[in-house]
């Protein structure tokens, strides 16, 4: 059984600020908002929030192999 990692480092690409942040495991995170720079971050084209596109770690879903948000 494989464990599920619910921390991830986001990275603001405006800015380079980096914060761990605890990742929701009921939904996909579709917007961040940078707390240095306040930029609004949302997911790159084909990634399904904003972890999977700016995260040091996939969102739990994609973790465990579930396509989370079709």
């Amino acid at each position: 059984m494989q464990t599920t990692t619910l921390l991830s480092k986001i990275k603001c690409p405006d800015c380079g600020f980096e914060k761990e942040e605890k990742m929701p495991t009921d939904a996909c995170q579709f917007f961040y908002e940078c707390t240095s720079c306040h930029a609004l971050l949302k997911p790159l084209t084909g990634d399904c929030c904003v972890y999977c596109s700016f995260g040091t770690v996939k969102c739990p879903p994609i973790q465990e192999g579930i396509n989370c948000c079709e």
